[in-house]
């Protein structure tokens, strides 16, 4: 499973890779966890407001930080 946290690096962004990780380490899932930050990259994958999580190339939420059991379950 890919997983990308799309945003500049800020206190949110941040946030949202450390909540990302755990969901998927507490599902036991094998998966790569890439941070894109480069505004191009972002926008071309339809995000507006980050931070932005994309699985598998699908748009899951943008412009907040879910729970980690929010993120537990679009990873399911």
């Amino acid at each position: 499973m890919k997983i990308e946290v799309l945003g500049s690096g800020c206190s949110k962004c941040k946030l949202l890779a450390e909540r990302t990780e755990e969901a998927a380490k507490g599902l036991g899932l094998a998966f790569t966890l890439v941070k894109v930050t480069e505004y191009p990259d972002i926008v071309v994958r339809g995000v507006m407001t980050t931070p932005g999580l994309v699985v598998d190339g699908i748009l899951k939420c943008q412009g907040h930080v879910p729970t980690v059991k929010a993120i537990q379950d679009f990873l399911r």
